[in-house]
């Protein structure tokens, strides 16, 4: 809704904004217009994968590791029922999802539609809070784990050592600068890098069972210690059930994969409002990073504990952070370790950026609609920098240590597991798919229980989860208080009714009653009528058209503007609208009516009882409160020029 024209914004500033985020370009079109839209261009779903796989595969670069820390011996069990969970757990309630939020929104949105009002709002803010801890921790534990593989090579480790927090830093700059740069050919850099990775990987495998068969002794060693320390095989499930919880950042990469969705090529003529394709081929993208990622979960998780000392996987170790480079070096030499060591480090840095990616994707979604962000946040630049200096901080919080992220990682992905389970449960539910949401019903209490578990072992996971949350709901609250007087209104239509009402009262003075309605009886209409005229001393001659304003749910932040006319008692004419906001909805008509007919329109109010700071507290929250100023506000806030602005008349 325009109003006074503002001067051509710098250089700069039109470079910080231009554009908005890549990711948050799949949204589903509504109205009419929706089942028409068709399905924007995308890659095959197996290159997609690759941008997930950045996230996902990465994790091998210390899962092993950190495997090898939690559960010892039982290293190889424990990942066997990590393994389970991933295939009957995780990857048929992420196929679910899929189904039922095919434009990369994730679980938070079929969360959303669950709740209404400011209750829905804190509930998304909260699980907004762990998916930044998620993505987030992605980029600084990531970004370490590669400083950590680059310090530890043995060719540098002399002219590094001591300098990991410092090369951890500059890479999440370096990220920074890629997505500040433009990140667009993502997707082409990520199968290459999966690609190599994954090769180099197959190769450290295969050399690491060779010696496994050759070395006979290791795996009786194994054995023999393994029954030594836990008697017998049900004992060693059992505990590898208690352990598990601790491998849950093999679990990662799920939601980035939902969130990649809208680049995901579909069949040939679809639309977005039923994208059957993309659907289709984003199950084969999910379960097939699924079955890649547990086969070598389960083959690494092997070899390292056989063949790795239990000292080297320890703070200070070798192989701390880096089980499978520790092999590489080990069995096939420097050179093709350094190899492994660049190609580990190129996709431990790049997955960040599919952190980054989903991050961009996922804030931009909420917040701005909202209103608990300003609007540069749906632009991509303004975003990476303030995700950049938050990476940069939480990486000097906890100096670039891979072990002291894996708690706040760890938890911030299996409370989106868990809450994409709890959602596709409800799902089914109200599908009436009984045996589905059975199955549901399970997968999600092995979800909670693993999730608390792991916040038990390693509170410091939900403290940092808390600060995120805690920063997001403040910072969203400031911004919405700063941003209440705008308009807020993407859109005014009026039906012809309202239409007719507007062109008739146009060939006068425009006068409007702003009225709160309540019998909406004759005598309501003519008392106020009266009480206006005597207020403002306004002849009986004068001509008014009523204006009724419905609060549907103040929580939301903007939406377009629906108008309808209707004659009450055969006599007195009544524009009608529903909105989140009282005062705004009616700048936004007043503004409407003022550009449509080149006139300017006066509307009169009557004084609100109670104190201005309850009053401003019902507008903030509940969309009422002292309307005829706030009114006046949000039009002196669209409309500088004084002459151009609607009267606002109180009496």
């Amino acid at each position: 809704m325009a109003t006074t024209e503002h001067p051509p914004p710098s250089r700069l500033r039109a470079w910080m904004l231009e554009g908005l985020s890549d990711m948050g370009k799949g949204h589903a079109p509504k109205g009419p217009q929706a089942e028409k839209a068709p399905v924007q261009e995308g890659q095959p779903w197996y290159r997609v994968m690759c941008l997930t796989g950045v996230d996902y595969f990465s994790t091998l670069g210390y899962q092993p590791g950190i495997a090898a820390l939690a559960a010892g011996l039982l290293s190889p069990i424990a990942t066997i029922v990590l393994v389970i969970v991933t295939l009957a757990g995780a990857l048929p309630v992420y196929r679910r999802v899929a189904e039922e939020s095919p434009h990369g929104q994730g679980s938070i949105a079929m969360l959303e539609r669950l709740l209404t009002f400011w209750k829905g709002k804190l509930f998304v803010l909260t699980l907004l809070g762990f998916a930044a801890t998620d993505f987030l921790i992605t980029i600084t534990l990531s970004a370490a784990d590669a400083s950590t593989h680059l310090v530890e090579n043995p060719h540098l480790e002399s002219a590094l050592h001591d300098k990991q927090l410092v090369i951890t830093l500059i890479l999440v700059a370096l990220l920074g600068a890629v997505f500040l740069k433009g990140f667009l050919e993502a997707i082409g850099v990520a199968v290459a890098l999966v690609g190599i990775y994954l090769a180099l990987n197959a190769v450290v495998v295969v050399s690491g069972l060779y010696h496994v068969v050759t070395e006979g002794h290791v795996v009786t060693d194994w054995t023999n210690a393994l029954t030594a320390e836990h008697g017998n095989i049900f004992v060693m499930v059992g505990v590898a059930l208690i352990v598990f919880p601790k491998l849950a950042l093999g679990l990662s990469g799920f939601e980035t994969g939902v969130a990649v969705m809208p680049h995901v090529k579909g069949d040939a003529g679809e639309t977005e409002e039923n994208p059957k394709g993309r659907i289709r081929d984003t199950k084969k993208l999910l379960t097939t990073a699924a079955v890649v990622m547990s086969c070598f979960l389960i083959t690494t998780s092997f070899i390292t504990t056989l063949l790795i000392p239990e000292k080297e996987f320890e703070s200070g170790g070798q192989a701390n952070g880096r089980a499978l480079a520790y092999l590489a070096h080990e069995y096939l030499g420097n050179a093709f370790g350094t190899v492994y060591d660049v190609s580990t480090i190129a996709i431990l840095w790049f997955a960040g950026a599919s952190a980054m990616a989903g991050l961009l994707n996922l804030m931009p979604r909420y917040l701005p609609r909202y209103g608990m962000a300003p609007h540069w946040a749906r632009a991509v630049r303004p975003m990476v920098i303030v995700f950049t200096l938050v990476a940069f901080l939480v990486t000097w919080i906890f100096d670039a240590d891979v072990d002291a992220q894996g708690g706040a990682y760890a938890t911030g992905v299996l409370v989106l597991i868990s809450s994409a389970a709890i959602a596709v449960t409800i799902a089914a539910r109200k599908a009436g798919q009984r045996n589905w949401f059975i199955g549901f019903a399970v997968i999600s209490v092995v979800f909670l229980y693993t999730t608390v578990v792991n916040v038990i072992e390693r509170p410091d996971g939900v403290k940092i989860g808390a600060c995120f949350i805690a920063g997001i709901i403040l910072i969203s609250l400031l911004s919405r208080l700063l941003r209440a007087f705008e308009l807020r209104v993407t859109s005014v239509t009026l039906d012809d009714m309202a239409e007719r009402f507007v062109r008739d009262i146009a060939s006068r003075k425009i006068r409007f009653i702003a009225n709160e309605p309540d019998n909406r009886d004759k005598a309501e209409y003519r008392d106020k009528i009266e009480q206006i005229r005597t207020d403002n001393d306004l002849s009986a001659q004068e001509d008014f058209v009523f204006v009724e304003v419905t609060v549907t749910d103040p929580s939301e932040f903007e939406a377009g503007l629906v108008v309808r006319g209707q004659v009450m008692h055969d006599r007195y004419r009544v524009l009608t609208l529903e909105s989140s906001s009282i005062p705004n909805a009616l700048a936004a008509l007043l503004l409407y009516v003022r550009d449509t007919t080149g006139c300017i329109p006066h509307i009169y109010f009557e004084w609100t009882e109670g104190t201005p700071f309850n009053n401003f507290l019902r507008f903030f929250l509940f969309g009422q409160g002292e309307v005829a100023p706030v009114t006046r506000e949000v039009l002196r806030e669209a409309e500088p020029d004084r002459d151009r602005r609607p009267r606002v008349h109180t009496g």
